[in-house]
Protein backbone atom coordinates (compact mmCIF):
# COMPACT_ATOMS: atom_id res chain seq x y z
CA UNK A 1 0.00 0.00 0.00
CA UNK A 2 1.11 3.47 -0.76
CA UNK A 3 2.03 5.96 1.86
CA UNK A 4 -0.08 8.84 2.77
CA UNK A 5 1.27 11.89 0.91
CA UNK A 6 0.12 16.01 2.19
CA UNK A 7 -0.95 17.44 -1.01
CA UNK A 8 -1.08 21.41 0.86
CA UNK A 9 -0.99 23.00 4.39
CA UNK A 10 -2.68 25.59 6.41
CA UNK A 11 -1.14 27.07 9.51
CA UNK A 12 -4.24 27.89 11.78
CA UNK A 13 -2.41 28.41 14.58
CA UNK A 14 1.31 29.64 15.76
CA UNK A 15 2.11 29.59 19.32
CA UNK A 16 5.07 29.63 21.92
CA UNK A 17 5.34 26.08 21.82
CA UNK A 18 3.14 24.82 18.69
CA UNK A 19 1.76 25.05 15.52
CA UNK A 20 -1.70 23.91 14.16
CA UNK A 21 -2.08 23.14 10.48
CA UNK A 22 -4.92 22.02 8.84
CA UNK A 23 -2.67 19.49 6.12
CA UNK A 24 -4.93 18.00 3.13
CA UNK A 25 -3.42 14.36 2.90
CA UNK A 26 -4.10 11.73 -0.09
CA UNK A 27 -3.70 8.76 2.68
CA UNK A 28 -2.67 4.98 1.57
CA UNK A 29 -6.27 4.04 0.35
CA UNK A 30 -6.15 7.08 -2.35
CA UNK A 31 -9.02 9.61 -0.21
CA UNK A 32 -8.41 13.29 0.14
CA UNK A 33 -9.03 14.41 3.73
CA UNK A 34 -8.40 17.37 5.76
CA UNK A 35 -6.00 16.50 8.76
CA UNK A 36 -5.19 18.49 11.71
CA UNK A 37 -1.75 18.54 13.12
CA UNK A 38 -0.24 20.18 15.84
CA UNK A 39 3.54 20.25 15.45
CA UNK A 40 5.56 20.24 18.68
CA UNK A 41 8.99 19.93 19.30
CA UNK A 42 9.18 16.99 21.59
CA UNK A 43 10.54 15.87 25.09
CA UNK A 44 12.37 14.42 27.64
CA UNK A 45 10.74 12.56 30.65
CA UNK A 46 13.10 11.22 33.39
CA UNK A 47 12.76 8.84 36.07
CA UNK A 48 15.43 9.90 38.63
CA UNK A 49 16.11 6.42 40.30
CA UNK A 50 18.06 6.91 43.87
CA UNK A 51 20.96 3.70 45.01
CA UNK A 52 17.63 3.07 48.04
CA UNK A 53 15.11 2.24 45.26
CA UNK A 54 13.16 5.44 45.60
CA UNK A 55 12.34 7.82 42.80
CA UNK A 56 11.86 11.50 42.83
CA UNK A 57 8.40 12.81 40.96
CA UNK A 58 7.08 15.89 41.07
CA UNK A 59 3.66 17.35 42.18
CA UNK A 60 3.06 19.89 39.44
CA UNK A 61 0.30 22.54 38.95
CA UNK A 62 -1.09 21.75 35.61
CA UNK A 63 -3.34 24.35 34.24
CA UNK A 64 -5.09 22.01 31.54
CA UNK A 65 -6.00 19.18 34.02
CA UNK A 66 -7.54 21.60 36.18
CA UNK A 67 -4.78 21.47 39.37
CA UNK A 68 -1.90 19.33 40.57
CA UNK A 69 -0.77 16.10 39.34
CA UNK A 70 1.62 13.49 39.91
CA UNK A 71 4.24 13.36 37.64
CA UNK A 72 8.33 12.49 36.65
CA UNK A 73 10.26 14.92 35.67
CA UNK A 74 9.96 16.42 32.26
CA UNK A 75 9.88 19.28 29.41
CA UNK A 76 10.10 20.51 26.33
CA UNK A 77 13.08 20.04 23.64
CA UNK A 78 14.73 23.40 23.05
CA UNK A 79 15.97 24.15 19.44
CA UNK A 80 18.77 22.18 18.35
CA UNK A 81 18.96 20.44 21.87
CA UNK A 82 18.86 16.23 22.25
CA UNK A 83 16.39 14.56 24.14
CA UNK A 84 19.71 13.63 26.47
CA UNK A 85 20.22 16.83 26.84
CA UNK A 86 16.58 17.96 27.51
CA UNK A 87 16.61 14.96 30.54
CA UNK A 88 19.83 15.79 31.99
CA UNK A 89 18.54 19.88 32.09
CA UNK A 90 14.46 18.75 33.24
CA UNK A 91 15.90 16.08 36.29
CA UNK A 92 18.09 19.30 37.89
CA UNK A 93 15.95 21.93 36.51
CA UNK A 94 12.80 20.56 38.18
CA UNK A 95 13.66 17.82 40.41
CA UNK A 96 17.18 19.45 41.77
CA UNK A 97 19.61 16.43 41.66
CA UNK A 98 22.22 15.85 38.37
CA UNK A 99 22.02 12.92 36.70
CA UNK A 100 25.18 10.96 36.32
CA UNK A 101 23.92 8.55 34.22
CA UNK A 102 21.17 8.29 31.97
CA UNK A 103 19.48 4.78 30.18
CA UNK A 104 17.17 5.03 27.59
CA UNK A 105 13.96 3.62 27.93
CA UNK A 106 12.82 4.55 24.06
CA UNK A 107 9.88 7.20 23.34
CA UNK A 108 6.35 7.36 23.29
CA UNK A 109 4.13 9.14 21.08
CA UNK A 110 1.92 11.29 23.39
CA UNK A 111 -1.51 11.52 21.16
CA UNK A 112 -0.79 10.03 17.62
CA UNK A 113 -4.35 11.11 16.52
CA UNK A 114 -3.57 14.76 16.16
CA UNK A 115 0.19 15.65 17.17
CA UNK A 116 3.88 14.20 16.34
CA UNK A 117 4.56 15.25 19.90
CA UNK A 118 7.14 12.56 20.74
CA UNK A 119 8.55 12.29 24.34
CA UNK A 120 11.99 10.34 24.82
CA UNK A 121 11.92 8.25 28.43
CA UNK A 122 14.60 7.71 30.25
CA UNK A 123 15.94 6.81 34.38
CA UNK A 124 18.41 8.58 35.67
CA UNK A 125 21.17 7.03 38.32
CA UNK A 126 24.36 7.94 40.01
CA UNK A 127 22.42 10.83 41.24
CA UNK A 128 24.08 13.78 43.15
CA UNK A 129 22.75 16.78 44.93
CA UNK A 130 21.71 19.69 42.23
CA UNK A 131 20.44 23.32 42.04
CA UNK A 132 16.67 23.09 41.00
CA UNK A 133 15.86 26.08 38.96
CA UNK A 134 12.11 26.35 38.28
CA UNK A 135 10.52 28.90 35.22
CA UNK A 136 8.39 30.87 36.16
CA UNK A 137 5.15 29.58 34.90
CA UNK A 138 6.05 26.36 37.14
CA UNK A 139 4.91 25.40 40.16
CA UNK A 140 5.38 22.20 41.72
CA UNK A 141 6.17 19.97 44.98
CA UNK A 142 8.94 17.17 44.75
CA UNK A 143 8.35 14.05 46.10
CA UNK A 144 10.83 11.12 46.97
CA UNK A 145 8.82 7.24 47.06
CA UNK A 146 9.89 4.02 46.56
CA UNK A 147 9.39 2.78 43.18
CA UNK A 148 7.48 0.00 43.94
CA UNK A 149 5.16 2.63 45.80
CA UNK A 150 4.67 4.90 42.46
CA UNK A 151 3.67 1.85 40.62
CA UNK A 152 1.09 1.23 43.21
CA UNK A 153 -0.27 4.30 42.56
CA UNK A 154 -0.09 3.37 38.61
CA UNK A 155 -1.79 0.29 39.41
CA UNK A 156 -4.56 2.10 41.58
CA UNK A 157 -5.19 4.74 38.37
CA UNK A 158 -3.93 7.36 41.27
CA UNK A 159 -0.51 8.43 38.44
CA UNK A 160 -2.33 8.74 35.53
CA UNK A 161 0.17 11.21 33.48
CA UNK A 162 0.77 8.99 30.82
CA UNK A 163 4.90 9.72 30.37
CA UNK A 164 4.54 9.18 33.44
CA UNK A 165 3.13 6.06 33.93
CA UNK A 166 5.26 4.56 30.63
CA UNK A 167 8.34 6.19 31.96
CA UNK A 168 7.84 4.51 35.36
CA UNK A 169 6.98 0.77 34.05
CA UNK A 170 9.95 0.75 31.54
CA UNK A 171 12.04 1.40 34.75
CA UNK A 172 10.98 -1.12 36.45
CA UNK A 173 11.02 -3.73 33.63
CA UNK A 174 14.25 -2.45 32.68
CA UNK A 175 15.89 -3.10 36.40
CA UNK A 176 13.84 -6.68 36.29
CA UNK A 177 15.49 -7.87 33.30
CA UNK A 178 18.91 -6.78 35.04
CA UNK A 179 19.98 -4.10 32.28
CA UNK A 180 19.83 -1.09 34.47
CA UNK A 181 21.35 -0.66 38.37
CA UNK A 182 20.71 1.47 41.10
Amino acid sequence: MPEARRISRRVAYDGLILRVNVDRVALPNGREVDLELIEHPGAAAVVPLHADGTVTLIRQYRYATGGFILEVPAGKLDPGESPEACAQREVEEEAGVQAGRLHPLGFIWTTPGFTDERIWLFAATQLQPGRQDLQHDEVLDVLRMPLREALALVERGELPDGKSLAALVRTEQELRAGRLRT
